[in-house]
């Protein structure tokens, strides 16, 4: 048990601190990709995903552990995936996003963070079980890309890395834009950590090598997986409602460690104070946090859990919830941002 919690942490905590110095969003990443048609964010989540990629099946290659991709519940994931795209928007994060900002005082991230939990729970263990039961019933027999078509899951690997090599060609030859930058306040490492801008490219291979870590870390406490938000968030509320410390797991440690670890981060760089929304923001951030939870158990995982470990891990669902969650992202985008400027522009108009 000390084992686990002190992994757990350390791991979820490495995390955060990542997360928060990096400023590594992947709901700002994919709003942007339609807003602004900026796609450094989507690029780095595909380094992410190279590298876990390449570790974790590295480890299987060295018989730390076995992967079985299972079965597909196609629908479910569809469904699921949209709805936690739409969420993530109206939350203003992302099942880990919501954490480490959480971690830097946010009101609102807790906000978001209570609806997830609860619906999560709520899907998997309460009044919705049911429903959530029935709609992943129906299953395709296989979830393993490289099974499907038949080849080696390097083969497909070496696919990825090719794109990703190309992408981040691509972006680091483009002309660089003068950005002024302050007098450091601080030297040395000092500096680097807690004061310096991170590149998301930097980041993405940081958050795949600690993607990478957890495998073996979560496989030495019993569970077979790596990174997981949703599932452990809800496990938290279950403990606290029951005492059960069955549901005290590696996973639960992982997400307190995220939180932990924004919280340093964000106070040694001195990003740390708490921020309360408005009325109409905080209805909007626990929203968003109800779907985020609905969509996450549908889809068997979120932003971190789909979009970055069952993609590395070569699965349909991994691809699949991504373009979909990207697709819910989109629609959320032109309705809170681009429909409601425009509403707000035609309200200032008339009122001139």
């Amino acid at each position: 048990m000390l084992q686990m919690m002190i992994t757990g942490l350390i791991c979820g905590a490495l995390l955060g601190f990542v997360l928060q110095r990096g400023r590594f969003c992947l709901t700002g990443g994919f709003r942007d990709m339609y807003l602004t048609k900026d796609n450094r964010m989507f690029y780095a989540l595909l380094i992410a995903i190279a590298v876990q990629s390449i570790g974790a099946y590295g480890l299987i290659s060295a018989g730390v552990f076995e992967f079985n991709a299972g079965t597909l519940p196609l629908a479910s994931i569809i469904i699921g995936s949209f709805i936690f795209g739409i969420g993530i928007i109206l939350a203003g994060g992302c099942a880990t996003g919501t954490w480490y900002r959480a971690g830097e005082g946010l009101i609102g991230s807790w906000m978001a963070l209570a609806g997830y939990v609860l619906m999560s729970v709520m899907m998997r263990n309460g009044v919705f079980a049911p429903f959530t039961q029935e709609v992943k019933s129906h299953q395709l027999s296989d979830n393993s890309i490289a099974s499907t078509l038949g080849v080696d899951v390097w083969v497909l690997i070496a696919i990825l890395l090719a794109v990703v090599a190309w992408v981040v060609y691509k972006e680091v030859t483009k002309p660089k834009v003068f950005i002024p930058q302050l007098k450091p306040k601080r030297t040395g490492l000092a500096h680097v950590l807690f004061e310096k801008r991170w590149h998301p490219f930097v980041t993405a291979v940081l958050v795949g090598l600690i993607a990478v870590l957890a495998w073996p870390l979560s496989v030495a406490s019993g569970r077979i997986f790596g990174l997981g938000i949703t599932v452990p968030s809800g496990d938290i509320l279950l403990y606290l409602t029951t005492g059960d410390d069955t549901f005290l797991n590696w996973g639960v440690f992982l997400v307190l460690g995220i939180f932990l670890g924004s919280f340093i981060a964000a106070k040694a760089s001195n990003e740390f104070r708490f921020r309360m929304p408005d009325v109409k923001t905080g209805i909007r951030s626990f929203t968003g946090g109800l779907l985020m939870g609905c969509g996450a158990v549908l889809a068997g995982g979120c932003s971190i859990g789909n979009a970055l470990v069952m993609t590395g891990m070569m699965t349909w669902q991994g691809w699949i919830s991504l373009v979909f969650m990207l697709l819910g992202t989109w629609t959320a985008t032109y309705f809170v941002f681009v429909r409601g400027r425009k509403k707000a522009s035609k309200s200032t108009l008339k009122s001139a």
